[in-house]
Order: structure tokens, then C-alpha cells, then sequence
């Protein structure tokens, strides 16, 4: 049974970038909200609810010129993320998980908004950006549940930056208020640095069962993962690290529906001997030890992972 518009609005945690005028603002949101229902009910289904009050002010307003990834990339306003693109590759990255301008992405734990500030601008007017957190309900202890419950609030504070011009608007939801219309209806879920979290956190079963259910029967996960050498003891290599082994992480995806398509070397760096006392934030861009000599080394070796459901 279709959810009602009313329903699907009242759940929808929406953050609207702020713009130089208030009307802007409210453009903006209506924006987002129209296409939120588009992807929900389909382009379409407005005109069956124009009596509901709440689809009327979803009208879509003029968007802004759609942009090439290079052109997003080269913004100037990266110019403060731009000292990661050597390790991080966002263009090769994107592209082998075969991001498209016209999708809806969801975003798993955005984290810093690294990410979100070059998909948000990439996918407008044209896609949909979903910045996803997980359900508190799905940790298995009482950090990460408390840790989870906040991120909704912290991603809607931060997503003023993640537009770069101001004139965008981004979905925000925990896996618990999904409205039940977005079953089926996304292209790609990109996990970043993530996986490491939902593992140790207990959550990973939930919120992979979740994420499948989102998406399109051809939909696929691009991951990329902090990755420890496959020689690794298995006390390494269950989370607190924030490393794992790419067998481990094909299989776990395996076994919660999902079937490997490709892998890249993309963002390998076989500098790293992911063997570091403290785990990943002894690297950059943490550092969290100082140790000088670990600085040359960069960021850390990485998987980069395309699965599809199955």
C-alpha cells in the first residue's frame, strides 16, 4: 500500500542549505521535497494527490545547471578538501562505481562531508543526495548507539558546506525513519571508511539487510575500506583497528545478498603496512600519534569494492 504524502513528508529529515534570501530557502526545499516524491511515488503521482495540500507545496522550483564531476572537482571551493584528492581519487572512484549525475545516491555515514560536498553538487538538479545514519536500535552497545543517535542532527548542522554555493538541499534519515516508499527506488549506496564501524558497532547485519532493501533490483554498493594485509590476526581485523581484509569484507557482503561485480587498486597504498599499534589514526589525516615516521606514508592502503544485490 502506497504511504501517504503527508506520511512520507512528516518523516523526511530535511536539511536546507541557507541561502541570501528567505524565499530562496523555501525554493530550495520544495526542491528536494519534489523530488523526494518523485522518486517515491514517481513523477506522476503528484498530479493523482494535487487535492493534498502538503504534495501542492512540493512544487518543483528552477534548479541550476547540472555539472560535470571534472567541473565539480575543480571548484575553488574545494580548495580546502583538494590535499586529499591525491589519496583519495574521488574522480576515478566515482566513476568505477558508476555514479551518474540523473541517480539517487545514498551517502552511509557521511562522516567529515568530504564526500557529500562533491555528490551534493554533482547530482543536482538532476539526482537525489540521502546522507543515511544507522539505527541506534542496531548497535550492540551503548557507545555506538549513542554515537549513532546523534549523527542525524551533527549531518543536518553540517549541511550548509556540503552544497558549496548555498543553493542546494540534501535528505538526511537514520535507517530507522526510511519512509517506506524509497524501498526499490536507489542506484548506489557508497560506504566510505565505514565498514569498519558497522562491524564493530554489531550494527552491520541490520543496516546491510536495510541498505539492500533500498535499492533497485540492479542497484550496487561501491565500498571503499581501510585495508589490513590478508595475513592479518583476526584480533586485528575486527573493527577497533579500522582495518579489515578484502576477503572479509567480500564475504560479509556475500552473505547479506550482494555479489562482488569489480575491485580496483584505485586507492591502494602498498606504503602502508596497515600493521600500526594504534590502528588507522596513526596515519593520515588523523595522525593521531605524531610519529614522523608514518607521515610520508600518506592515507591509508585501501580496498575499493563494486557489488550489485542479488
Amino acid at each position: 500500500m502506497r504511504k501517504p504524502i503527508a506520511a512520507i513528508l512528516a518523516g523526511a529529515a530535511l536539511a536546507t542549505v541557507a541561502t541570501p534570501a528567505a524565499a530562496q530557502d523555501g525554493d530550495a526545499t520544495r526542491q528536494v521535497l519534489g523530488r523526494l516524491l518523485d522518486v517515491i511515488l514517481g513523477p506522476d503521482a503528484r498530479q493523482d494527490d494535487a487535492a493534498d495540500p502538503a504534495a501542492t507545496a512540493t512544487a518543483t522550483a528552477s534548479v541550476a545547471e547540472p555539472q560535470t564531476l571534472t567541473q565539480v572537482l575543480a571548484d575553488p571551493r574545494r580548495d580546502g578538501d583538494r590535499a586529499r584528492d591525491a589519496y583519495r581519487h574521488p574522480e576515478q572512484t566515482l566513476e568505477f562505481f558508476q555514479v551518474e549525475p540523473n541517480q539517487t545516491v545514498v551517502d552511509y555515514m557521511p562522516a567529515s562531508g568530504w564526500y557529500s560536498r562533491i555528490l551534493v553538487p554533482y547530482l543536482t538538479p538532476k539526482g537525489l543526495y540521502i546522507g543515511l545514519t544507522p539505527n541506534p536500535e542496531a548497535a550492540d552497545n551503548d557507545r555506538f548507539a549513542g554515537y549513532f543517535e546523534g549523527l542525524p542532527d551533527a549531518f543536518r548542522k553540517a549541511a550548509p558546506d556540503w552544497a558549496l554555493d548555498g543553493g542546494s538541499s540534501v535528505a538526511i534519515y537514520g535507517t530507522q525513519d526510511l519512509p517506506e516508499g524509497l524501498d526499490g527506488q536507489v542506484d548506489r549506496v557508497l560506504i566510505f571508511r565505514e565498514m569498519h564501524n558497522l562491524l564493530r558497532s554489531g550494527a552491520m547485519y541490520s543496516e546491510l539487510t536495510r541498505i539492500r532493501d533500498l535499492l533497485k533490483p540492479d542497484g550496487m554498493v561501491g565500498i571503499v575500506q581501510h585495508r589490513a594485509k590478508e595475513n592479518a590476526p583476526a584480533d586485528y581485523t575486527l573493527g577497533g583497528k579500522g582495518y579489515l581484509r578484502q576477503s572479509d569484507v567480500i564475504n560479509l557482503m556475500r552473505a547479506h545478498g550482494f555479489e562482488l561485480v569489480a575491485s580496483s587498486e584505485v586507492n591502494a597504498n602498498f606504503r602502508d603496512p596497515a600493521n600500526h599499534p594504534e590502528g588507522v589514526w596513526e596515519l593520515q589525516p588523523s595522525l593521531g600519534t605524531k610519529r614522523e615516521e608514518l607521515r610520508d606514508i600518506g592515507e591509508s592502503d585501501r580496498m575499493t569494492l563494486l557489488f550489485r544485490k542479488r
